[in-house]
């Protein structure tokens, strides 16, 4: 358990300094096609469908690798 929260940590770390220094590594995330957003007046939707798709997808396939 305690190698999953270290592997997890620094997994996090690594994310948090790819958004701080280098934004446009991460720009295409969120505005995928099948990702829906509705802007009227005050109000805005964002469905990113198909970014959870492609998270779902990728986590599956670590999760799978790292228990065989």
């Amino acid at each position: 358990m305690a190698r999953w929260l270290m592997i997890l940590g620094a997994t996090l770390l690594l994310l948090g300094i790819a958004l701080r220094y280098a934004p446009w590594l991460l720009g295409w995330f969120g505005r995928l096609p099948g990702d829906v957003r509705i802007e009227s007046g005050r109000s805005r939707v964002f469905i990113p469908i198909t970014t959870m798709l492609l998270i779902s997808l990728v986590v599956t396939l670590l999760l799978n690798l790292f228990r065989r």
